[in-house]
């Protein structure tokens, strides 16, 4: 499938790639027409120190709208509802009968009988499969996935580029309002949230599928003057694993719990039941066989997933997520480990056939700025 900014992408000369069955920029070339400048460490420092403008179209949309949403959805998902308002957003999971994580995703509260939800590209079918297969009659569940884009404004000089747009919006994390751009009506209602993946200030922006090409060419020009480029999917899984956000297929699965996952604080064990709930309480109650740590390599080896995590030569876990960390100057992971090991131990890491000495670590790996 396609982004609506494909061919932009393809003229910019972006690596494509495929990103849950997207066809999507995974980075920009070093040097294109446009001006910008680009490739992965480029576009990770960028929205650390200025801004960065991420396509990220392929996520999924999915709208929940009815009496009685506000529970029905509580009795599907991890998180409770009831700790936010309309006009907020929330942190979700959806777990299988089994505890294992269908997905991880955003919920957004226009009211108590109508949400929006943003699950990852791969599994939005899934998702809205399992929600319209358990919802009452009087609940209608729509797999709106390209009725709009996403596009994320990430970085300190985000509401710079806002306030180019004629607003100047006062949203704590995790709000969201709906408004027409001041200075560009034509692009009709777009959704503004003050979400992101990066662990940076910023903005994640919901216009119609048909206005996103048109909002992203104002956005590009406001980033590129504020010396800031657009940003591949490569610079936002290194941003997301310094910051030690999971990515469903890494550290979320159906065969890895939240509690496994590091994701117990988005797991409301006492509003009720909800999908896969006794399954978790249970692990908890038992204990956990193995959890997701943050890992510093101490040496020059860049750990990648699927490496084996050893201890005195016993393999006690693997690596999730790893890459080399732009800002720290060294490999850093995610590695679902036996909770025997704790933060301060050294570990090996099996980096192809040679040991990597790395340090548990807490994360996130760097400073979050979100706020």
């Amino acid at each position: 499938m396609k982004s609506p900014l494909y061919e932009w992408h393809v003229a910019a000369g972006a690596k494509l790639a495929d990103f849950g069955g997207w066809d999507m920029p995974i980075e920009y070339p070093k040097g294109t027409s446009e001006g910008f400048s680009g490739g992965v460490l480029a576009e990770h420092v960028s929205v650390r120190v200025g801004v960065g403008l991420f396509d990220v179209s392929h996520l999924g949309k999915i709208s929940v709208v009815g009496s009685g949403s506000l529970n029905y959805l509580n009795s599907m998902l991890t998180n409770d509802l009831n700790r936010i308002a309309p006009g907020s957003a929330q942190y979700n999971l959806i777990c299988n009968a089994q505890g294992g994580v269908i997905d991880d995703l955003i919920v957004y509260q226009n009211s108590e009988s109508d949400f929006f939800l943003i699950p990852n590209a791969a599994n939005c079918a899934e998702v809205a499969r399992v929600l319209t297969e358990n919802a009452p009659a009087d609940i209608v569940i729509e797999n709106i996935h390209q009725s709009y884009g996403v596009l994320a404004l990430q970085g300190p000089l985000s509401a710079k580029v806002m306030n180019s747009l004629g607003l100047d919006l006062e949203l704590d994390y995790m709000q969201f309002t709906q408004v027409q751009l001041p200075l560009h009506p034509e692009l009709g209602s777009v959704i503004i949230c003050r979400t992101g993946y990066t662990g940076e200030f910023g903005y994640e922006l919901v216009p119609s599928w048909s206005s996103t090409l048109p909002l992203w060419e104002i956005l590009v020009t406001q980033v590129n003057g504020l010396g800031g480029r657009v940003c591949g999917l490569g610079a936002r899984d290194t941003l997301r694993t310094e910051m030690g956000y999971p990515l469903h297929g890494h550290e979320l699965s159906l065969d890895i719990s939240p509690l496994q996952a590091n994701a117990g604080w988005a797991v409301a064990m006492n509003k009720g039941e909800f999908l896969g709930r006794s399954v978790l309480a249970a692990e908890k109650e038992k204990g956990l066989s193995r959890i997701s740590r943050g890992l510093k390599s101490l040496d020059r080896g860049i750990p990648r997933a699927g490496m084996k995590v050893l201890v005195g030569g016993s393999e006690i876990g693997e690596v999730t997520s790893g890459t080399f960390s732009p800002t720290l100057k060294h490999g850093i992971a995610l590695a679902l480990i036996s909770p025997s090991v704790k933060v301060g131990d050294q570990v090996e890491i099996d980096v192809r056939g040679r040991v990597s000495v790395a340090e548990v670590v807490k994360i996130p790996f760097v400073e979050s700025k979100v706020r």
